[in-house]
């Protein structure tokens, strides 16, 4: 396996720093008023990205949100010991959403990097770790992520796989506000290769017959990261309370449970690491 790119083990010791300042902050920040909102109105709202998938898409039926993101703002709410409101965000524009505040906190597929956590709060307990990997047709000859230099990539809107696409691997980067745009833009002949989530490209072109003329062939994920549950800056009272619940899915195996039940693969080993972190300091 390739090692990591030099963007990658810089920004891991980056987030290890912004973790680090995180806990020392905790207890000297000013006590935040969301928490007290959402328990005197019994309701959290929580912004998810339902881009499809196992990892969120609305049922035809219901039209319900469903999938590991709306899955996890609900128990969330539960935690929290009242009521979900979800609401659908797009990769966008998510991060103005949480600061305007049209909602309370986010599980939108949304890595934790350095540049979000200087705008943004989360609570420091990560919930999986996922990179990008990139889409292509089978027939296109990319097998490795420097294959991509100088051609044309799409990304959506927001997405923080452009930079290392543009810097590293010099990558033509077209920015679309929807990963469905992205991909249709792939389709189309618009780019070479459409980078997303990796949760998002693996079930798309290992399930969908539509996909079956393209594949993803690049072994390692590009910037590598956990996903956290956001909130606002400063919100030190709402960071712990969520944080406390995000521990208990740990410690009880429920994460793990739940991506089982949802069919979601390969299994994150990610989550298994973590299960045995928080078991062992409950003893």
């Amino acid at each position: 396996m390739r090692p990591l790119p030099a963007s990658s083990r810089s920004i891991a010791r980056s987030l290890t720093g912004v973790a680090a300042a995180l806990t020392l902050l905790a207890g000297t920040a000013h006590a935040d008023a969301t928490l007290d909102k959402i328990k005197q109105r019994g309701k959290v709202t929580i912004g998810v990205l339902a881009n499809g998938g196992p990892f969120g898409s609305i049922d035809p039926a219901t039209q319900q949100l469903v999938g590991w993101n709306p899955e996890l703002a609900r128990a969330l709410a539960k935690g929290l010991g009242v009521e979900a409101e979800l609401v659908q965000v797009q990769t966008a524009t998510r991060t103005q959403f949480l600061q305007a505040g049209k909602v309370d906190l986010l599980i939108a597929s949304m890595e934790l990097n350095p540049d979000r956590a200087e705008i943004l709060g989360y609570a420091p307990t990560p919930f999986f770790r996922v990179g990008g990997t990139a889409a292509v047709r089978k027939d296109s000859g990319i097998t490795q992520w420097s294959d991509l230099r100088g051609k044309a990539v799409c990304v959506s809107q927001g997405s923080s796989f452009a930079k290392p696409l543009t810097a590293e691997y010099g990558a033509q980067v077209q920015g679309y506000k929807s990963s469905s745009d992205s991909l249709l833009a792939l389709r189309g002949g618009n780019c070479v290769a459409a980078v997303h989530d990796s949760t998002l490209i693996h079930p798309l072109v290992r399930g969908n017959p539509e996909w079956a003329q393209y594949a993803a062939p690049i072994a390692t994920e590009i910037l590598p990261a956990p996903s956290v549950v956001w909130t606002r800056k400063g919100e030190a009272d709402t960071i712990a309370a969520v944080d406390k619940v995000v521990q208990e899915w740990h410690r009880s195996g429920w994460l793990i449970a739940t991506e089982k039940r949802l069919g979601i693969s390969p299994a994150n080993p990610y989550l298994v690491e973590l299960q045995a972190r928080f078991k062992t300091a409950a003893r």
